[in-house]
């Protein structure tokens, strides 16, 4: 997408009085400090059937894809994790020149602090500088929207921004209505985001992201039918954001919300399912939510997914540098190939006709 002038706004506090950069920090500390896993590892329970003569040479598989018309190398995508506070430029550059590097797709954080509140716009548009083959800019649901009298939804101006500040290719608006119940400066209306996302999505390619608690077949039926291009399902199962923002209602002393965190802990659709549910539909499908190995990309891909997304599992090693970003991006493509020679697989469309089992706590989902 063609780069253009950025405008922001001048930085201040949100309309609570908060400085949205050190929310942003406070999430990147919990995660890659604090315990904020689900309880239950659901790709665990997709068992791919092995093949003992693959009929085929390592050298010869070929994990590339297309997705949204973009060419990746392998089907992983790096779903948008952080952004407006001053580490944060470190951490989004390493995954950026790595992303580039390995030939996989990127997105950001939350541009809200940048676009709205003209908070540490650096932080994201380091991004640009890096021939990412696909780029995800990032705004939320909850903001499309005006959550009090006198508030100004974000709009076209707003998406035009987020993404001319990283050079992006499409918009990921992120549905997290679980994690703003938890916060306790959270937004709480909803109404009236559905038409607002059809609305953007006559003018941007739109991605619809959930943030850890999965998507149903019904609420992507709904978003398709309202112009959604692809979804990122992003189920139980890895990072709970419910978990992240039980610690910091707790360190806040907002004892209502750190509550709410701890019985929320695990709610959500897994990710597995998720992806079953949706690859019918056919848009293209992001599996992310517990995404830790390149066995875990293959087996999203059995289960129809179009590409994996990780997140939480490449975070600490952005957070170090770019070597170990990198080293970790080849490593799950690595581990994809195998898996891809183990089940006869040379390309990720055989890959995706490949015999699976579902077990465990996932089939019982699946049975319902």
């Amino acid at each position: 997408m063609a780069a253009g002038p950025t405008r922001v706004r001048a930085k201040g506090p949100d309309r609570e009085g908060l400085d949205l950069s050190h929310r942003k920090a406070e999430h990147v500390k919990v995660v890659l400090g604090r315990d904020v896993e689900g309880r239950y590892r659901y790709w665990d329970d997709i068992q791919l059937v092995h093949r003992a003569l693959p009929e085929i040479d390592f050298e010869e598989i070929d994990p590339s894809v297309t997705l949204l018309d973009r060419t990746l190398k392998a089907p992983i995508v790096i779903t948008g994790m952080t952004g407006g506070f001053p580490d944060a430029a470190k951490i989004n550059d390493n995954l950026a020149r790595a992303a580039a590097e390995v030939g996989v797709a990127m997105g950001v954080g939350s541009e809200r602090a940048a676009v709205l509140k003209g908070q540490y716009p650096e932080s994201y548009a380091c991004v640009a500088k890096h021939a990412v083959p696909l780029k995800f800019a990032n705004l939320g649901a909850p903001q499309i929207i005006a959550q009090k009298a006198g508030d100004r939804a974000v709009g076209p101006d707003e998406v035009r921004a987020a993404m001319d500040l990283i050079h992006a290719d499409a918009l990921a608006i992120h549905l997290n209505f679980l994690q703003e119940m938890v916060q306790p400066e959270g937004d709480r209306r909803a109404r009236g985001c559905l038409p607002r996302i059809g609305e953007l999505a006559k003018r941007f390619p739109v991605l619809a992201k959930e943030t850890g608690a999965g998507l149903s077949r019904s609420v992507a039926e709904a978003l398709r039918d309202h112009g959604v291009r692809a979804f990122d399902v992003s189920g139980t199962g890895g990072t709970s954001f419910a978990a992240v923002e039980y610690y910091r209602a707790v360190d806040q002393g907002a004892e209502r919300e750190a509550r709410v965190g701890k019985t929320f802990w695990n709610w959500g659709i897994p990710s597995p399912v998720s992806v079953l549910e949706l690859a019918p539909l056919g848009l293209p499908v992001i599996a992310s939510g517990g995404i830790r190995s390149g066995l875990d990309v293959a087996r999203a891909v059995a289960l129809g997914a179009t590409a994996a997304g990780t997140a939480g599992g490449i975070l600490k090693a952005a957070a170090t540098g770019y070597e170990e970003t990198r080293k970790e991006l080849e490593t799950l493509v690595h581990e994809l190939k195998v898996a891809m020679f183990l089940t006869g697989s040379r390309t990720v469309a055989e890959l995706g006709r490949a015999p699976y089992v579902v077990t465990g706590e996932s089939r019982p989902w699946i049975a319902r």
